[in-house]
């Protein structure tokens, strides 16, 4: 067991996964104690909220589904408005083994450089036994790919869920049009390095999904979520360099066609 600040929760966005939140927050404490843990239930039609309040997490339910990123961004404003100092977010599905908060935790608290965004990385552990189809290696190399070309930084991992966050990341996240709630990935790694935010990967243990379904599995949703990130890697870049040269009229239209 390790020992965790009292100002760190774990978040933990979820969709219909009663068949596995149980287990999840039961191994969150049997590695970190009573550490505190916020689920965020998506509009779950299933008994994902009664099933987490009953394994003890702190849970806040949208109404109906809005989403992953939306579910991760109630989780920081929540994180804001309770004064904490950490976040270290999971999946629900179980894919992400609860030995990864240690060497994420760790980098955030105790690192020589203090990052702002740790990401756990699944191509980095020896241990992992996640597979990845074809189409996700794809998407992560040209992502990688993209990042490199605009940042001069490289990432294994860049569609990685398992991040630790300091307050100062997850309270920018927090704000409005600071975040991609539709899909908050590469895009988000190039705005944060091109900001000057500190992050940093680490070798990730990840397991296959035993229930439930992927957001991004079927062929033209992951069409759609390359085709997505890709503009707004592109929409990030411009608005970086147009707020540099103070043209706040072209931000304001890029911003509209990304909403669209």
């Amino acid at each position: 067991m390790i020992s965790i600040d009292k100002k760190t929760l774990i978040l933990i966005p979820a969709f219909n996964e009663e068949e596995s939140i149980v287990s999840v927050i039961g191994n969150i404490r049997r590695e970190c104690g009573n550490v505190d843990v916020l689920v965020i239930n998506d509009g779950s039609r299933d008994k994902t909220a009664e099933r987490a309040a009953e394994a003890g997490a702190t849970v806040v339910s949208h109404i109906y589904n809005m989403g992953y990123g939306v579910s991760l961004q109630t989780g920081y404003k929540y994180a804001v408005d309770h004064c904490y100092e950490y976040i270290i977010q999971m999946d629900a599905d179980g894919q992400h083994d609860v030995c990864n908060i240690r060497a994420i935790y760790q980098e955030l608290t105790q690192g020589k450089r203090h990052y702002d965004i740790v990401i756990g990385s699944r191509f980095l552990g020896k241990d992992s036994k996640m597979k990845v189809g074809i189409a996700k290696k794809v998407a992560i190399e040209f992502f990688n790919m993209a990042i490199k070309l605009v940042t001069r930084k490289s990432f294994t991992d860049p569609t990685s869920g398992l991040q630790g966050l300091s307050r100062r990341a997850f309270t920018a996240y927090s704000l409005y049009d600071n975040f991609d709630t539709n899909y908050p990935d590469a895009n988000i790694i190039t705005k944060m390095l091109l900001n000057g935010y500190r992050l940093k990967e680490v070798p990730a243990v990840m397991h296959e999904r035993e229930s439930g379904v992927s957001m991004h599995s079927g062929l033209m949703k992951n069409i759609a979520y390359m085709f997505t990130v890709t503009l707004n890697i592109v929409v990030v870049v411009m608005q970086f360099h147009l707020i540099k040269k103070g043209r706040k009229d072209v931000i304001e239209e890029l911003e509209i066609i990304t909403a669209e």
